[in-house]
C-alpha cells in the first residue's frame, strides 16, 4: 500500500499535478465592475465597492477548484448618487429585500492562462447558470513572500432574466437602459 501511494505521487508530481491553495481577496488592488448601455448611445460602467470570496487555485495547473463570492448590493457605485440611489430601489436591486448578489463556481476548464469558469450567480433571489471567460494575468511572490496571482473574469448577463426589468422607451426609439450587462471583475489574491 505505501509503495503504490509513493507511486502515486511521483506520478502526480512527474506529470506537473498541483494542489490547490486557499487564497484571500486583496479588495486594495481588485475591483467588481459592470457597464450597461444608456440611451442607445454609451455605455455607463459602475463597480460594487464592497465584497469578499472564497478562493482555491492551484497555480502549477491554473485551475480554479473553488470560487465563491458575495457583493454588497448596497454599494454600488456608477459616480452619479441619484442613479445609485435608483438602483438600489425595487426597480432594480432592491438592497432593501435583497442586499448580496452572489456566485458560485461550478466547473472550471483551463486552457493556459485562459480559461472558461461556469458557475451560478444570484441576483434578487433569482439563481442562473453563467459563464466568464478567465484570464490569469500573472502568478508572482510579493515582498513578503506570499503568492499573488492576478486575474480578470469577463461575461455577461440579461439583466431582465434576474428581474432587473425596469424600463423607459424612447421617442425616438429604442429604450433608457440595454438589457445586456457586461461583467468585468480584476481580482488579486494572496495565498493564505
Amino acid at each position: 500500500m505505501k509503495k503504490l501511494l509513493a507511486l502515486t505521487l511521483s506520478l502526480g508530481l512527474f506529470l506537473g499535478v498541483g494542489l490547490a491553495k486557499d487564497y484571500k481577496l486583496d479588495t486594495a488592488h481588485s475591483s467588481v465592475g459592470f457597464s450597461v448601455r444608456h440611451l442607445m448611445i454609451s455605455n455607463v460602467k459602475g463597480t460594487f465597492d464592497s465584497y469578499q470570496g472564497a478562493i482555491a487555485f492551484d497555480p502549477a495547473t491554473k485551475t480554479f477548484t473553488k470560487l465563491e463570492g458575495t457583493i454588497d448590493a448596497t454599494t454600488i457605485n456608477t459616480a452619479n448618487d441619484k442613479r445609485d440611489d435608483h438602483l438600489r430601489s425595487a426597480d432594480f436591486f432592491d438592497v432593501g429585500n435583497h442586499p448580496a448578489l452572489t456566485f458560485v463556481m461550478k466547473s472550471y476548464t483551463a486552457n493556459g492562462n485562459q480559461g472558461v469558469m461556469k458557475g451560478e450567480l444570484s441576483i434578487r433571489s433569482t439563481t442562473l447558470p453563467v459563464e466568464l471567460k478567465t484570464t490569469i494575468n500573472g502568478i508572482i511572490k510579493d515582498m513578503q513572500g506570499k503568492e499573488r496571482v492576478g486575474f480578470t473574469l469577463e461575461g455577461a448577463i440579461d439583466r431582465k432574466a434576474f428581474g432587473l426589468t425596469w424600463n423607459r422607451g424612447l421617442e425616438t426609439g429604442g429604450v433608457v437602459v440595454g438589457d445586456e450587462v457586461k461583467i468585468v471583475v480584476e481580482l488579486q489574491m494572496i495565498e493564505s
